[in-house]
Parts: C-alpha cells; sequence; structure tokens
C-alpha cells in the first residue's frame, strides 16, 4: 500500500530515536516547526507524533512540548505498517541491518485454505513467504496466501487480526529458532474488501518477547489511509 507522509515522518523520528541520534530528553520542535521542516501540514505532524505516541519513543509533557521517551520500547502498530513494507517496517525499528527474503509459487488450495478464502478446494493461489532477519538474527515469518483472482491487497476495506501466543508451525519455528514447546507471538490476518470477500490472509510469527506491546485498528480506507 501506499504510504501516508504521517507514517513516512514517523518512521524517519523512529529510526532517529532508536540510533540515538535523538537522545532520551530530546524535545521535538513545534508542530509548526515540524511541518515547514517536512512540507506538510500540522494535521499530517500531529498524527506522526500520534504514533510515535503509541510506540513509546516519545512523551508528551502539557504547555511543554513532546520528548524522546527515557526508555523507547518497541510496539507492533497495525494497520499503520501494513502500510509500509517490511524492509521498511524493520528497518524503522532497528539500529542493525536489516534483510527480507520471499518465496513466491503458486500451489493448488487445501480443503482448509479454501475454506479460509471463500473459494473451491484445489483452486490455484499465491503463496508468498516472507522471512526477515535483524542483525543475522531472525525477527519475522510469515505465509501470505491471495486467490489470483482476488483484487489487489491495497483495494482492503477492512484489515481483521488475532494475535495470540501460540506453538508456531514446523516452518516458523526453524526460522526463527524456536526451542521444542516454546511459544511465539502469532499474528493471523484477513484483508477483506466491502463485500466481506476474502482478498489475502496470513499468519506472521514472531518471537514472543519482540514487542512490549500491540496496537490495532479495525478499518482501511481503500485510498490507503487509516480510517
Amino acid at each position: 500500500m501506499p504510504e501516508p507522509a504521517y507514517v513516512r515522518i514517523a518512521g524517519e523520528y523512529a529510526r532517529q530515536i532508536r540510533s540515538g541520534e535523538l537522545p532520551p530528553g530530546t524535545q521535538l520542535r513545534s508542530y509548526s516547526e515540524l511541518g515547514e521542516r517536512h512540507g506538510v501540514s500540522q494535521i499530517v505532524i500531529r498524527k506522526a507524533v500520534e504514533l510515535l505516541l503509541g510506540q513509546g519513543l516519545v512523551r508528551s509533557v502539557a504547555r511543554r512540548g513532546v520528548f524522546v521517551a527515557d526508555r523507547p520500547n518497541l510496539t507492533r502498530v497495525s494497520p499503520e505498517r501494513q502500510f509500509e513494507s517490511p524492509e521498511t517496517t524493520f528497518e524503522n525499528e532497528s539500529v542493525e541491518p536489516v534483510e527480507v527474503e520471499r518465496d513466491t509459487a503458486t500451489i493448488t488450495a487445501t480443503d482448509e485454505l479454501a475454506e479460509a478464502l471463500g473459494i473451491e478446494a484445489g483452486a490455484d493461489v499465491t503463496h508468498v513467504i516472507t522471512r526477515a532477519s535483524e542483525g543475522g538474527r531472525p525477527i519475522s515469518v510469515s505465509d501470505s496466501y491471495q486467490p489470483l483472482d482476488a483484487a489487489d491487497v491495497e483495494t482492503a476495506a477492512f484489515l481483521e487480526e488475532t494475535i495470540a501466543d501460540a506453538l508456531p508451525e514446523e516452518r516458523h519455528a526453524e526460522w526463527l529458532r524456536t526451542p521444542s514447546g516454546e511459544l511465539v507471538k502469532s499474528v493471523y490476518q484477513r484483508y477483506l474488501d466491502r463485500d466481506d470477500r476474502v482478498l489475502m490472509i496470513s499468519k506472521v510469527s514472531y518471537p514472543r518477547d519482540r514487542y512490549d506491546s500491540f496496537l490495532f485498528r479495525m478499518a482501511l480506507d481503500p485510498e490507503g489511509v487509516a480510517s
């Protein structure tokens, strides 16, 4: 999906905060100054700051301004991160080199997969496996499935997510190097159009302790702006 300006701006400041370029206690410029610097309205800047606040990267002090937090945590934000490629998302979260690899294939839908996608069993679907590592450490793996005749996922009107601590599938456990019996943070996603047709489903696994918290909004604007 196209990346909104407020997501891009928040990502820039997230990288500066996590790299130490903006140390704890640093005061951000005023909304008007930031707007002039980035060539956007104060409304866009306000949304970017709200995103940084939700991620725990900054704190707001009444009548004083916005300051870099003393202990920035790592929060997974949805659907804002859906506007970004995995490369951008993880680079915003890390000061270490990030590598993302993908395998794409056309497969035949099993009964279970066909039911989840609302298609006939035996139909062809696109299967994408995405693996991400940070400084050589595996941090994410996902399986995404999309019917061949489905509209592009950027036209999605809704994103549904189910988040749970769960035992990973064998392939996910192998990539994340998860010891036998250990849980991971599992995120199951469904992208739907306005008629509730499933455009894509994904199952994403992260190390259980990667994120301090998860931030979620349900509705998506088909123009690519969170509502």
